[in-house]
Formats: C-alpha cells, sequence, structure tokens
C-alpha cells in the first residue's frame, strides 16, 4: 500500500524518514559523521520522529489507524522512540553526531528503529534497504497538494 492511503500520511512519512536514517550505521558513518548536506543530523532525525506525534509523551499505540497500520507497528515504534531518546538525554541534544555514535546504547538503538523501519516500510510497499531520502526530497513528498 502506498504511504499516502494513511489519514496522516505526512507524519507516517516523517517517522519513517528518521526511523531509516537512526537504523542505517553506513548511511551515519557517510552522511551524518562525514558532515554531508541534505540530510540533517541525528537530533533532526530524533526531532523528525517525535515532534509532530509527540511519542516522547505518549505510545504509538495511540496513532494505530492514522499514522501506523497496527498495534507491531505501534510497538516496535515505541521501542525505537525510547531507546534513541534515553541516548539523547544522555549524550545531550546538541552533542556531536559522534557522542551518539559510541554510546554504549547505540547498536541497541540502531536495531530496534531498524525493526520498526523494516516493518513500516514493507507495510508501505517500498524496499527497506534502499538509501535514505535526502530532506529536501522529503519536503517535496509531504507538501500540501
Amino acid at each position: 500500500m502506498p504511504v499516502n492511503d494513511m489519514p496522516w500520511w505526512r507524519w507516517r512519512t516523517n517517522v519513517r524518514s528518521a526511523l531509516h536514517m537512526l537504523s542505517d550505521p553506513v548511511f551515519q558513518q557517510e552522511c551524518w559523521l562525514a558532515g554531508q548536506p541534505g540530510y540533517g543530523d541525528v537530533t533532526d532525525a530524533v526531532y523528525r520522529l517525535v515532534e509532530d506525534t509527540w511519542l516522547d509523551n505518549w505510545s504509538a499505540e495511540k496513532y494505530v489507524g492514522t499514522i501506523f497500520r497496527d498495534s507491531q507497528e505501534a510497538a516496535l515504534v515505541d521501542v525505537a522512540v525510547l531507546r534513541v531518546l534515553r541516548i539523547m538525554h544522555q549524550a545531550g541534544a546538541d552533542a556531536p553526531v559522534s557522542a551518539y555514535l559510541e554510546h554504549h546504547g547505540w547498536p541497541e538503538a540502531v536495531r530496534a528503529a531498524r525493526e520498526a523501519h523494516v516493518r513500516l516500510a514493507t507495510n508501505d510497499g517500498e524496499d527497506p534497504d534502499e538509501p535514505p531520502r535526502t530532506l529536501e526530497v522529503l519536503a517535496i513528498m509531504t507538501q500540501a497538494v
């Protein structure tokens, strides 16, 4: 199914973008750590994950049927959000990318984000192994029609 069949598909697209970037260690090394323009940084991804959804305040289960297709998607997103936010709070929101990537909990956060990303991408009929899209492409995809 295409992502835009969901009522709040723009929010889903932003959450998926964040999970995609947070779940890809090669991307993190080649783009974030290298400072490649166009993708933001880890803090941008975290904010994209929780900014509009407030997933830092309540469960993704609240959005089943609007952002998430089912409870399994929501549960996987909840795990990823909790792991990533724990690191952000320990490292600091303005910490350099290296502080996240070197954090002892980062591999678990990446794994949780990967599980959520694969589930959401697969449910949207997309290849989870495609490289993450730039923020410019994301903005084009989510602009109002």
